[in-house]
């Protein structure tokens, strides 16, 4: 019987192999580099170069190792959003990690391993390589949460953050067995062959089951959100800036294509698309509400991501085409309007501090006009406001659910919408209608001996990445165009 050899066409996965292999020099030069700002530009240098090969790679469908791996364009528009999501980060971490005297090479190259993780996740038609590339972001992710050890909620954080996903890990694993078991294979396009034929068994209903459990928890989906306030709260700003974003869309490009392309033809697809359309109502009603009465900026961040997967949840739950267009522009949106919410947030956060309240904003307008115009873009464009890109990622994931029959659902999206405005806005009315000596604890939850806010000063890493999201975020709401063609060219392969 002949050997076959298999198929490994390295070109196919280069952006993150080029990513990792910059994670592995950042660690080289990490024994030799005194300055440890040094690496976060080397680790710079390696995102921008995976992005620019990601777009010359194009579209075009190419498998490798056994088409357990594609390079479609699908795959390629994420590499771009978590490479766009890792060089915000990486910025905002050189200047941040200076001021908390936590500069260390190992940080980036944690960083980088972790994007390369999501890479693999999006690039995945096979759900051994899924659970690796979420294992290679997690592993990375749990580190990063706990990096700042001088400060105890960092270390809760990381251990939550651990013992909650090793849980989320063993529903995947579980729910990718019984898959196996009732379908013999875990070829994702294997999986649709069987199941599209008419084949049905209880035990694939089952491990779709623990697989969109697995997925909830790593997109924070209402019941497995839990986690998210206490860990986006206590890890380091600059990591939950690339936390935020990164996990989320890694968690939705992995389960899109699970579904698309497992579980898209099926007897099965009913099911999951009601399913997808229950949590998203939960999860975007939670994550509003929770964040309603929050005072600490990083925890109403934290309930607010929640909130913004119910919306993404919305597209998955069409169950189309549109639908996940509308899910590609909506991240793309939400890596540069929550990135930079956050690189805000770092900017304002005191020497020895983990979090900023609502006082820390209080007559930002009149010490830091330029964080303060930035903030209230990116809270603006959180909302849904036009023109900014905001608006447009919540119009094409609500116009997927009214296509597909699910005006009720589009309706719940935007009553969710219109009850954040209260919790985004409070943040811009702190900066413009509140000075900072004037500021009197009389909101309920405050405590009486508030501190007057400390003078901000604003590095030129973090400006240019709060300069940067801030700039995208209206370029790309004013002129959406460009990415809204992008994304109808970018089909899963």
């Amino acid at each position: 019987m002949p050997i076959e050899i298999p198929t490994l066409n390295f070109i196919a996965l280069a952006p993150p192999l080029i990513v990792i292999g910059t994670a592995l020099l950042v660690l080289l030069f990490d024994l030799a580099v005194t300055d440890k700002r040094v690496l976060g530009y080397l680790g710079l240098v390696g995102v921008v170069i995976a992005a620019g090969v990601s777009i010359a790679m194009g579209p075009r469908p190419a498998t490798t190792f056994q088409a357990m791996a594609i390079s479609d364009g699908y795959a390629l528009f994420f590499n771009l959003v978590f490479l766009a999501t890792a060089g915000l980060s990486i910025l905002i971490a050189i200047d941040y990690l200076e001021r908390h005297d936590l500069q260390r090479g190992e940080y980036y190259a944690l960083l980088l391993f972790s994007a390369s993780g999501m890479m693999l996740m999006a690039a995945a038609t096979d759900l051994i390589v899924v659970f690796l590339g979420l294992e290679i972001m997690s592993v990375a992710l749990y580190i990063l949460a706990g990096f700042n050890w001088r400060q105890l909620a960092s270390a809760e954080a990381a251990m939550k953050y651990f013992i909650l996903g090793a849980f989320a890990s063993a529903f995947f694993l579980y729910g990718a067995a019984l898959t196996y078991g009732a379908t013999g294979t875990t070829n994702l396009n294997q999986i649709g062959l069987w199941l599209s034929g008419g084949n049905s068994d209880p035990m694939a209903l089952v491990g779709l089951g623990l697989l969109l459990a697995g997925f909830a928890f790593k997109v924070a989906a209402v019941p497995f959100q839990w986690w998210t306030p206490d860990v986006y709260q206590g890890a380091p700003t600059s990591v939950t800036a690339f936390m935020s974003v990164g996990a989320k869309g890694a968690g939705f490009a992995a389960l899109i294509r699970v579904l698309r392309s497992g579980f898209g033809d099926s007897a099965y697809s009913a099911d999951w698309a009601l399913a997808a359309a229950v949590l998203a109502v939960l999860t975007m009603t939670f994550g509003n509400l929770a964040a309603l009465p929050q005072k600490d900026v990083k925890r109403m961040l934290g309930y607010s991501s929640i909130a913004h997967a119910g919306y993404i949840l919305v597209g998955v739950a069409a169950a189309s085409e549109s639908g996940v267009r509308g899910v590609l522009f909506y991240l793309l949106a939400y890596a540069f309007m929550n990135v930079g919410a956050f690189a805000v947030a770092s900017a304002l956060e005191r020497r020895g501090e983990f979090s900023t309240t609502q006082r820390d904003y209080a007559g930002l307008s009149q010490r830091e006009p330029l964080l303060a115009v930035a903030m209230t873009v990116f809270m603006l464009s959180l909302t849904g406001m036009p023109p900014l890109v905001g608006f447009w990622g919540k119009l094409f994931v609500f116009r997927a659910a009214v296509e597909a029959g699910m005006s009720w659902l589009a309706i719940v999206g935007v009553i969710n919408s219109a009850v954040s405005a209260f919790y985004y806005l409070g943040v811009v009315v702190q900066m413009y209608m509140r000075a900072p000596a004037e500021y009197s604890p009389r909101l309920v939850g405050e405590e009486s001996d508030a501190k007057k806010p400390a003078a901000v000063n604003l590095e030129v890493a973090i400006g240019t990445a709060v300069l940067l999201a801030m700039l995208l975020t209206v370029v790309l709401g004013l002129w959406p165009g460009p990415v809204a063609s992008l994304v109808t060219m970018m089909p899963l392969g």
